[in-house]
């Protein structure tokens, strides 16, 4: 049975929500059997306040 891991990434402005800072981007990857498939997603949330 293959195993199938989606393995995700973010980038933020800060650590302190209560600060305001925000995700920014978000990517991620998918590995089956320990091997990357080369399907991958990567998107910018409101690059404009990046």
């Amino acid at each position: 049975m293959a195993q199938r891991q989606i393995i995700l990434d973010t980038e933020t402005t800060g650590l302190e929500a209560s600060a305001g800072h925000r995700i920014i981007e978000i990517g991620g990857v998918e590995v089956v059997n320990r091997r990357f498939t080369g399907r991958t997603i990567h998107h910018y949330l409101q690059p404009d306040r990046a």
